[in-house]
Order: structure tokens, then C-alpha cells, then sequence
């Protein structure tokens, strides 16, 4: 975050100029409306527009691009790197337009972009139908679809871009404009995993899968590198209604695990089979081979029931994301290694298998280009304070640099401040040049630059 260099907006006119909540710091309500996911981020905007519809989005965008104001736009405030605040300047905050309109008999869905995931997905789910986001149920449904999306249905039914069939956009020209297929193609290719660059989304369509029931949940499992190189090579070999999130770590002190395991290396897997139950069953067992779970929540569930409730805190992490596309038993050494040797009080490798109907896509189809990758792997630490920082951005940078073998690529959605080269590295080939050229035609001052940034081609 930076501060801003311009203060030049009249705030009563902002509030005369909006149907939504404008919120200051001399206001009610200004601390919790500023708060942000992570913990670490203490942000100070000057104004907090609290949108309501997207002629409120209009107006900000032209207000802050007129200004000369930086600008930040919120959907769920998740961003590992801040980008959902600014210190000085202007958030947009999307949280207010929840409307959601379903029509059953076509399976689509068009959203307001101020969804969290889980409350898009208990609204569709009331009818059978689903579409795939992530595992974390208070995510914004904005930024996770600009990222790409990867989830609890990567394997059977894609990103959740590839379930986006339109999307309603405010360009930094105060226009609004629809992108799709055959409206405005460049647009819709560019937000399939381009980010925040291109202006702000305030309504999508989606498609909506027919998913009632599933089976899946938690599983706890004590961890060695042969359970982990197990659990990964069933998850790739298993059918595509399998997805899997494999987090190796110390296990959290969870009232359903006996006390004297509190803090052991585990394996914490979260799992989703959409296809027939006791199949479902069957693979459950073979995700857990010969080993006794210290925990099985696993069964057949509605899909809603994946994101458990949410407890409200604010956890502080250092986080690296990556690719790879092979996984050995060496490898799961090196990663308990790497947990046995800090002491943080949260430290964790997670590993999500890809492939499926994530792969099939072309990579040049979207502004996601990771499409043949076979895996994702996430190494984060939790730190208690300033003073503990550095040790943990120390041990979560080497063991990222171990499993990554000098691969600068990673999924968007998931970077930190880690530089212009990593922004770089996520769009590989000729897609960093095309959304240069898309930056440039949509927003050529780049007015949405507090994101992972792609400036305009010259």
C-alpha cells in the first residue's frame, strides 16, 4: 500500500452523489468497515465508499480517476497482499451488492460481485446446483474469478472462470460495459485470470452444476512422507470427481483431536467427490490407505457443508505460491523436514492436485495460462509480530525455493509483494504481452493499479 498523493474529493458531494454509505474516519463503524482478512494490514483510508449499486461504481471510479485518488476496490478483503486498501486514498467496497439471480431451468446464475462464496453457494444449493470457487466460504466471489479460481471442483468441472459465461464491467472511463464471448472478447479473455487490471466487476454470470449431495469433508491423518506421497498419487489417479487439498502441518488444537497430538505433523485433508456416494466412500478409504485417521468428518454431505462456519480472526502469515509437476516421497521429506524445524505456531505445505477439466482448457483460452500443471503447492507460516517476521519470511522462502527448483510461476490469486519479476512469471509466454495490450485500450492510466499490476503497452 501506498499513500496517497491526492486528497482532492469533497466528501458531503461523494455522499450527495451516492444511493450507498460513504464512511470516514471521524465516523461510526470506520474500524470495522477498514479491517481487512489478514491480520497485518492496519490500513487508513481516507474514504470508505460502501457502493450499492453499479451507478455507485460509475460515480467512484470517475470520481477517483478525476482526483487524481488512488483507488483500491473490495470484494472480500482476502488479498494476501493488500490490494484490497490504501492508506490515504479510496476503497471501493463492494460488499453491499449481494443480489443474486438464479434461473433454474437454464442452470445460470448472475451475481453481484459483494458475494462471499459461501453465500452464493447456500443460495444456488437451495436448488441443487452449484458452481466450483474455492475452500474458504468468506472469500469474495470478485476476486477469486479474476484470479482463476481453484477449488473443491478444479478436477471435474475447472476454475471457476470456466464456469463464467459473462461479466459486467465498470471501465476506468466511467463506462459500463458487458464482456463476453461476442461482447467485447478481448475483455472477457483478460478478467479470466487477469485480476483487478481492467476495471471492476460488478456482476457475473455464471453456469450452475447439477451437485445435491457429495462426499467429502476432513480427514486427519498422521503424516509421513509415505502417507503424503500415498494421498497424492491416489488423488491423481483417482476419476476427475475428485478434487483434493492435501495440508501437511502441525495440527491445530481442535477439540476432536486427542490432546497429545496437538501439534503433531499431519496430514489435513479437505475432499470433495461429486459422483456416486459409495464410490465416494470407497475413494475416501483409499485417500487414507493403511493408516488409522485421528480424524474422519468425511461422509456424504450437501456441498454448502464444505465451508464450515468461520471464526472472526484475523490471522497474520507469510505465504509463497507455486507449481510443479511431479511429486516423490524425497519431496515429503524435505517438507517435513522443513516443519519439524520451526516452531511456528502455525506452519503449513499444502498441496492441491490439478488436471481434470482444469487441463483440457487451452492455455491460451484465458488469461490463466497454467492449465497443464499437475499441481499447486502453498507454503505459509503464521508470525506473532514484527520481531517474529523475518525468521518466518526466512523459513517460508527457503522451502518455497526448495519445492519450486527455481520455477518463478504461481497462481495469482495467491501472490503476496513479491515483486514485478513474480507478476511477470504468472502470465508466461505471449499472454503478459496480449494483457498489455487489453491494460492499454481499457485503462491506459492505469487507474487500477493496486493489484497484482500489469501497466499498459506502450
Amino acid at each position: 500500500m501506498t499513500q496517497s498523493t491526492h486528497q482532492a474529493f469533497d466528501i458531503q458531494s461523494l455522499r450527495w452523489q451516492l444511493t450507498g454509505r460513504v464512511i470516514t474516519p471521524d465516523d461510526a463503524g470506520y474500524d470495522e468497515a477498514r479491517m481487512m482478512f489478514d491480520g497485518g494490514l492496519d490500513p487508513h483510508p481516507a474514504v470508505i465508499a460502501q457502493v450499492a449499486d453499479t451507478a455507485d461504481v460509475a460515480r467512484v471510479v470517475t470520481i477517483a480517476r478525476d482526483g487524481g485518488i488512488e483507488l483500491a476496490v473490495r470484494s472480500g478483503g482476502h488479498s494476501v497482499a493488500g490490494h484490497s486498501t490504501t492508506d490515504g486514498g479510496l476503497v471501493l467496497d463492494l460488499r453491499a451488492m449481494k443480489r443474486i439471480d438464479i434461473d433454474v431451468a437454464d442452470r445460470t446464475a448472475w451475481a453481484e460481485t459483494g458475494l462471499s462464496a459461501v453465500e452464493y453457494t447456500q443460495a444456488t444449493a437451495e436448488h441443487g446446483l452449484v458452481t466450483g470457487f474455492g475452500d474458504t466460504g468468506s472469500v469474495g466471489i470478485g476476486g477469486i474469478t479474476l484470479g482463476g479460481g481453484v477449488g473443491f471442483l478444479v478436477r471435474k468441472h475447472g476454475l471457476t472462470i470456466d464456469s463464467l459465461l459473462a461479466a459486467e464491467v465498470v471501465t476506468a472511463d466511467g463506462r459500463v460495459m458487458m464482456a463476453d464471448a461476442e461482447t467485447n472478447p478481448d475483455l472477457f479473455w483478460a478478467i479470466r485470470g487477469g485480476g483487478g487490471n481492467f476495471g471492476v466487476a460488478t456482476r457475473f454470470h455464471y453456469r450452475l452444476q447439477p451437485i445435491d449431495t457429495i462426499v467429502g469433508g476432513m480427514m486427519i491423518l498422521p503424516a509421513s512422507a509415505g502417507a503424503i506421497g500415498r494421498f497424492i498419487a491416489e488423488s491423481e489417479a483417482a476419476p476427475e470427481e475428485l478434487s483434493t487439498i492435501a495440508n501437511v502441518m502441525n495440527c491445530p488444537p481442535m477439540p476432536f483431536v486427542p490432546e497429545e497430538l496437538h501439534g503433531s505433523l499431519v496430514i489435513m485433508g479437505l475432499v470433495a467427490w461429486c459422483g456416486e456416494v459409495e464410490a465416494g466412500q470407497k475413494m475416501m478409504k483409499r485417500l487414507a490407505g493403511d493408516a488409522e485417521p485421528i480424524a474422519d468428518m468425511t461422509g456424504p454431505i450437501s456441498y454448502p457443508e464444505l465451508y464450515p462456519p468461520e471464526e472472526d480472526y484475523h490471522p497474520t502469515a507469510v505465504a509463497r505460491t507455486m507449481f510443479a509437476d511431479s511429486f516423490d516421497e524425497t519431496t515429503a521429506e524435505t517438507i517435513l523436514d522443513h516443519l519439524a524445524a520451526s516452531d511456528a505456531s502455525l506452519r503449513v505445505t499444502q498441496l492441491r492436485v490439478l488436471g481434470g477439466a482444469m487441463a483440457r482448457v487451452p492455455n491460451e483460452n484465458t488469461a490463466f495460462a497454467h492449465r497443464d500443471r499437475k499441481l499447486m503447492i502453498n507454503v505459509a507460516a503464521f508470525y506473532e509480530g514484527p520481531e517474529d517476521l523475518p525468521r518466518r519470511e526466512e523459513w517460508v522462502t527457503e522451502l518455497a525455493g526448495i519445492l519450486s527448483k527455481g520455477d518463478e510461476r504461481g497462481y495469482i490469486g495467491f501472490l503476496a509483494n513479491e515483486g514485478q519479476d513474480r507478476v511477470r512469471a504468472a502470465y508466461p509466454g505471449a499472454t503478459w504481452d496480449r494483457l498489455g495490450r487489453v491494460k492499454a485500450k481499457y485503462d491506459p492510466d492505469n487507474l487500477f493499479r493496486l493489484n497484482q499490476n500489469i501497466p499498459p503497452a506502450d
